[in-house]
């Protein structure tokens, strides 16, 4: 929890985005645009509260949204370019410090982690 906690500390503050933002952007990101049911679904909240969400970061111009082509009732959430553009920027300043602190880390340590991943990637599966 204090490594998930640090990593997040390395985002840009002064884009004033928070956790609950950059989560539904990352949702966009790795899985492509949603609908916004299927985002707040993904994001095990309830609709009017990802509909704040995605206004906001609409406002800021780092989601779109678009009529839903199947369905013109519904609208499609979109990462914008701005959008994930800011999102790798956070993953290059996380990745960047991860890597320096595992290079520090003598062999045999590196070692443990490399196992530690392969367990916690089965935990997440299950």
């Amino acid at each position: 929890m204090r490594l998930a906690r640090r990593l997040r500390q390395m985002q840009d503050d002064s884009l004033g985005l928070n956790p609950n933002q950059l989560s539904a952007m990352s949702v966009l990101l790795n899985s492509g645009d949603q609908l916004m049911g299927e985002l707040a679904a993904q994001e095990k909240v309830q609709p009017p509260s990802m509909t704040r969400i995605v206004n906001s970061l609409e406002a800021s111009g780092f989601v779109a949204r678009r009529p839903d082509p199947r369905d013109h009732r519904q609208c499609l959430v979109t990462l914008t370019e701005s959008g994930r553009q800011v999102l790798l920027a956070n993953r290059r300043r996380r990745d960047e410090w991860l890597a320096v602190r595992i290079a520090e880390l003598d062999p045999a340590d590196r070692e443990v982690l490399r196992h530690a991943v392969r367990v916690l990637e089965r935990l997440n599966q299950g």
